[in-house]
């Protein structure tokens, strides 16, 4: 079994380790639960049950040693969305439906797809999610009243505008000594949790100078329970299923990017090796168990993550660990939880927001000035403007797009001869002209993957190339790595077409090209013996099936033969002519 190796020579001497960093993550994983949960438009103590359940389950069961598993800020606005449109049960629903989702994508190994979504798409939501939380988090800090949230990005921020004029001093006040103590906290102690202090400071100045004039938990969600709730079973239906099918898919996709993508992160700070399909099915479990305790959808955390691993984690027991010790905290101090302010909430949440901006990568990307800034910069602003699945969605094709126009850019047909001048007489393109070409032999060198984007081209640079209709087509094949059905059904044209009158050979076919011919038939139509392994071979062949009576005369000398062909038709030409003489 997989958890029976991430717990390879685990010994007692490992428990201390493992239970320091289990503590120190789950009293930072506290403040960031609720503080997700209330941003998701659900009560805090819904991120607290998340944090506990499925930050266990997915230590329990996951592919990652170091892997920490909770409500992350990727998934406010998602989880904002579907709480707007369809509600809190619903929402449970959701998540249920994207566990099984998970649990599927793992069982059936699709764990490695996660790694096709390309980097400006991931980057560019990412930070557009960003964005929108950072913007999301004004209002609470500024202490605005009457404030309608709404889900478009637009509204938001002239909601933030309307009611300008509600600014509360005391939130600001309260936001700015928590900031400041984030901030400060890692630079003077690395390792206390900043969110922890500056929540716990900026609430004690609060309750003790200005208890009545700034909202907190109690005054906007009532008091936070001490206990689990009770295992319940959210009431599904084939119709509801249907209604949600989308959003628990894009929860789930969400899901298994950010816990992949935070399992490698964990990968490239300790040397180790996730296992993908694993990690999925752990994230499926936990949230699909989750919900019946009324957590909301959970992931792999990668600054949680992070923090595990940098306070000595060694072994997913941390994980574990982090869950309990949130379970004591809940158990225990819940009570005191009412009287944190809501304003304390919001620079934890703005922090975090800049944290996973991945601005400096964001910057990088747009500096090329490329396609893939063009992919980056529609994602991001799509992910902001509009919504999440739209900026996936759009970007994800237009990736595909770009990425069959670069690679069409990189296929190349052109004509080629041997260049006498090279020691060895390599065949290269930009030395065939008017008075240096074979009218009977054209040698194509064809480089780059023949696929739908490129065949066009391919069809057309030699369809219009050997109008003179010579007597042998050699295309060179050594650089194309690969060929779909497209590009066999654009070969097979020019194979039809030129076999009436002459032959087709190719030279150096890799095997993924060769397999697609045999399995279209189009391998035998060309003739077993039409296809060599090395161009000298092939043009050895083709020089003994043209008609030599042509080469009569002819000046081009392309080949070091043709010298040798030239003077042998003229000597058995004037014999001729002398024996008609006589």
């Amino acid at each position: 079994m997989f958890i029976d190796k991430r717990f390879h020579n685990y010994s007692l001497r490992s428990v201390p380790k493992d239970l320091l960093s289990g503590l120190i993550v789950g009293v930072i994983a506290i403040p960031l639960g609720m503080a997700f949960a209330i941003a998701s438009g659900v009560k805090p103590e819904y991120g607290i049950y998340t944090t506990i359940v499925a930050g266990i389950l997915i230590s329990l069961f996951g592919g990652s040693k170091y892997q920490i598993g909770g409500p992350t800020g990727a998934f406010i606005p998602i989880l904002f969305g579907i709480v707007m449109t369809y509600g809190y049960e619903n929402l449970l629903i959701a998540g249920f439906m994207a566990g099984i989702i998970l649990l599927l994508m793992g069982v059936f190994k699709l764990g490695s797809l996660i790694k096709y979504i390309p980097r400006p798409v991931t980057i560019g939501f990412t930070t557009g999610i960003a964005v929108t939380i950072f913007i999301g988090q004004v209002a609470s800090f500024l202490g605005l009243v009457g404030i309608k949230k709404h889900e478009e990005f637009i509204k938001n921020v002239q909601e933030i505008f309307v009611h300008l004029d509600t600014i509360n001093i005391f939130s600001i006040l309260t936001a700015g000594i928590c900031l400041v103590t984030v901030i400060v906290t890692p630079k003077i102690a690395p390792k206390v949790p900043g969110p922890l202090i500056g929540l716990v400071v900026s609430s004690v100045i609060a309750t003790l100078f200005y208890p009545s004039q700034i909202a907190t938990i109690g005054t906007a969600y009532g008091q936070i329970p001490s206990t689990l709730p009770e295992l319940h079973i959210p009431n599904m239906n084939l119709e509801m299923i249907v209604r949600l099918i989308k959003p628990a898919f894009i929860i789930a996709m969400l899901g298994g990017i950010e816990s992949l993508l935070s399992a490698v992160v964990a990968d490239g700070m300790t040397n180790s090796r996730h296992n993908s399909n694993k990690e999925l099915i752990g994230q499926g479990i936990a949230n699909m168990i989750t919900p019946l305790f009324g957590g909301i959808p959970a992931t792999g955390a990668i600054a949680r993550t992070a923090t595990n691993i940098k306070n000595g984690a060694i072994s997913p027991f941390s994980g574990i660990i982090h869950g309990i010790v949130v379970l004591f905290v809940l158990l225990f101090f819940a009570p005191y939880a009412s009287f944190i302010p809501l304003a304390s909430m919001a620079p934890i949440l703005m922090v975090v927001a800049w944290n996973m901006s991945e601005r400096k990568v964001f910057s990088h990307i747009f500096k090329t000035k490329s396609t893939d800034s063009l992919v980056l910069t529609v994602t991001f602003l799509l992910t902001v403007f509009v919504n999440l699945t739209m900026a996936v969605e759009v970007g994800l094709v237009m990736s595909a797009i770009l990425f069959a126009k670069r690679m069409s850019d990189v296929m190349v047909t052109a004509k080629a001869l041997p260049n006498r001048k090279h020691k060895h007489e390599k065949v290269e393109t930009g030395i065939v002209s008017d008075t240096h070409d074979c009218p009977q032999i054209s040698i194509f060198n064809v480089e780059g993957p023949l696929f739908f984007g490129a065949a066009e081209t391919f069809e057309k640079t030699i369809m219009s190339t050997i109008n003179y209709r010579p007597k042998i087509l050699l295309l060179r094949m050594s650089k194309v790595p690969l060929m779909d059905t497209t590009g066999e059904a654009t070969l097979s044209s020019i194979v039809r077409h030129f076999s009436k009158n002459g032959i087709v050979m190719i030279s150096g076919l890799n095997q993924q090209p060769e397999n697609v011919l045999k399995k279209t038939g189009l391998y035998p139509i060309i003739g077993e013996e039409h296809f060599f392994e090395h161009t000298g071979e092939a043009l050895q062949y083709a020089l003994e099936h043209i008609n030599k009576n042509k080469c009569l005369g002819c000046k081009h000398y392309a080949f070091r033969e043709c010298k040798k062909l030239s003077a042998m038709e003229a000597v058995e030409g004037s014999r001729a002519k002398l024996t008609a003489t006589f």
